[in-house]
């Protein structure tokens, strides 16, 4: 609609109501009305566009994903109820038993048991590759390989893969390529602009950015979205209006609070860098970082998540993690509040520690979602923090 993110993140909306509304209503409705038996045949026959149940679409659910489609250069979108549902759906809606997935070993650990665990039920097979290791790449695809599913960065290692690249490997093998944007956002990087088929999202976390509401949306190439929309209409894994609505709304600051996030987190991982009492940490715009040139190219800014490792071992990082005074201890990220959490005993616990050793998430690794509150009073609990677990 317009030619700035800033005001297509603001302006997209449902249109007036004749109550002549300045913010989008809530449409809290399970079905809706037809104007007469022919109206409803044409609907449900999909010879015309309508609403007809909150199941299938609804006007603040389709708000939601016309304005993350136009902020992430797609042509289309479906709402989820979670992100792990944007995460299955994307990929089990294009699948069939027999079929091949090649995966990027730095996953979320849900996904990795998406791919290990269910996948499997479904005789669907699946292979990892390392980032940057084409022969891997290229050793990983078999006959039967249908797409390529990765997270840039990933979560928690914070690896980069390079997308131009990636694409490139895709389209010359006729691939459907899936990424995962949590991290970044569409104000970050875009994936789609890079050669994407599918652009995963968890609304969850900075879409959402108060740690208010569960959700998720796939957005991508019109066909491949026509089939994922399909399975999930049949199946039900819907968006609630609500949920659409506040994501919807914080949305119009997605920006500003992406500009915040990342320049607290190069701030404090620069401190870290510094600090005698860490031994490690990573972040995407840090020079320190292996990818940090890839970083420069395809992302705007850093993002807001930090991640590093504390002298002293695993015993050393949980006298460091019950030491913290106000940090938010979950395994949540993306909020305004900055939260903390250890990765190798929640979010990525039930791979096996092999698996978690080969994408870099260390036994004592910590990985922080730095917030919207003042750096110096982040860098202070951190530095308080690293004294006291020293004792």
């Amino acid at each position: 609609m317009f030619d700035h993110f800033e005001t297509d993140a603001v302006r997209i909306q449902t249109p007036k109501t004749e109550q002549k509304e300045h913010s989008t209503p809530l449409f809290l409705t399970s079905s809706f009305l037809f104007d007469s038996a022919e109206d409803a045949r044409a609907i449900f026959a999909e010879e015309k566009q309508g609403n007809m149940y909150s199941r299938f679409s609804n006007p603040n659910t389709t708000e939601l994903i016309q304005k993350l489609a136009k902020l992430e250069k797609t042509e289309d979108g479906v709402p989820f109820a979670s992100g792990m549902a944007a995460v299955f759906n994307s990929m089990f809606a294009l699948l069939k038993s027999g079929d091949h997935i090649v995966a990027s070993r730095s996953l979320f650990g849900s996904t990795h048991q998406v791919l290990n665990l269910i996948f499997s039920r479904f005789q669907v097979g699946v292979s990892y590759a390392d980032i940057g290791n084409e022969k891997q790449w290229e050793e990983a695809v078999q006959p039967n390989t249908k797409l390529v599913y990765i997270e840039t960065p990933s979560n928690p290692a914070l690896d980069i893969i390079d997308l131009e690249w990636i694409s490139a490997f895709c389209k010359k093998r006729n691939l459907i390529l899936i990424v995962d944007n949590c991290f970044c956002t569409p104000y970050l990087q875009r994936p789609a602009e890079w050669g994407a088929d599918l652009v995963v999202h968890s609304g969850t976390k900075f879409l959402d950015g108060q740690g208010r509401v569960i959700a998720g949306a796939v957005l991508g190439r019109a066909d491949l979205i026509k089939e994922i929309r399909f399975i999930a209409r049949a199946t039900g894994p819907s968006l609630s209006p609500m949920n659409a609505w506040v994501i919807s709304k914080s949305l119009e600051t997605l920006s500003i609070r992406m500009e915040k996030h990342s320049e607290n987190a190069l701030k404090l991982a620069e401190f870290l860098e510094k600090h005698t009492e860490i031994e490690l940490v990573k972040y995407p715009f840090l020079p320190s970082h292996p990818q940090y040139a890839l970083a420069k190219k395809q992302m705007r800014l850093g993002g807001g998540i930090v991640t590093f490792v504390v002298k002293g071992g695993v015993e050393r990082g949980r006298k460091f993690l019950d030491a913290l005074k106000w940090f938010s201890l979950t395994a949540n990220l993306g909020d305004a509040r900055t939260t903390i959490t250890h990765p190798a005993s929640t979010t990525h616990a039930k791979m096996q520690e092999e698996e978690r050793l080969a994408v870099g998430i260390l036994p004592g690794l910590i990985r922080v979602s730095v917030g919207l509150e003042h750096i110096d009073d982040i860098i202070a609990e951190v530095d308080q923090a690293l004294a006291q677990s020293k004792k």
